[in-house]
């Protein structure tokens, strides 16, 4: 895992001393409207800031400014290898949402995956109600392809999900558009 700066953020693999602002928004029951599981204790934050600092799944996003981390995305990519196809996440706090952090830091690892990461293909998957989270995919470029019905459990209910992709070809040609 490499680092990935922008005019205000860093995107760097998670450090086990990230469990703090980890447990900042982790330990917030709003957090989970959309997400599985529930909050988080300190000892549990500790447990999964030192996880992801040995994993390559997990990328800690921090303000350049305040050295803080405000959010976190998920990249792996999905199997078989020869798809180039990786899969987006995130979860940011809710203090420092409406900021455009999540749009930044997505954008800027898409762009590395596009760039150094040979993927050819990046999904993301989003609850129909979470508006938030696909307007940031759709501010990056992404492409609403289906709607998933009853395709996630969550906490014992099935819920619908809508599916995004965008191509490397289509990042390419935002690219362009952008230089011109």
């Amino acid at each position: 895992m490499t680092t990935i700066e922008t005019n205000r953020l860093i995107v760097r693999p998670f450090r086990p001393d990230d469990w703090r602002d980890l447990l900042g928004y982790l330990s917030l029951p709003e957090i989970y409207a959309f997400e599985p599981g529930e909050p988080v204790d300190a000892e549990q934050a500790r447990a999964l800031a030192d996880e992801r600092s040995r994993g390559r799944v997990f990328w800690a996003v921090e303000l350049r400014a305040e050295r803080r981390m405000v959010g976190h995305l998920y990249f792996h990519r999905v199997e078989p290898a020869e798809l180039q196809t990786y899969e987006l996440g995130y979860i940011f706090n809710p203090g420092d949402q409406g900021r455009g952090y999540a749009t930044e830091a997505a954008r800027a690892l898409v762009g590395h995956a596009f760039a150094m990461m040979g993927a050819h293909r990046v999904i993301a998957q989003c609850n129909p109600a979470n508006v938030a989270s696909w307007r940031v995919l759709e501010k990056i470029g992404f492409v609403r392809e289906g709607l998933l019905r009853g395709y996630f459990d969550l906490r014992g209910r099935r819920v619908d999900n809508y599916l995004y992709a965008l191509l490397r070809s289509d990042w390419r040609a935002q690219i362009g558009s952008s230089e011109a």
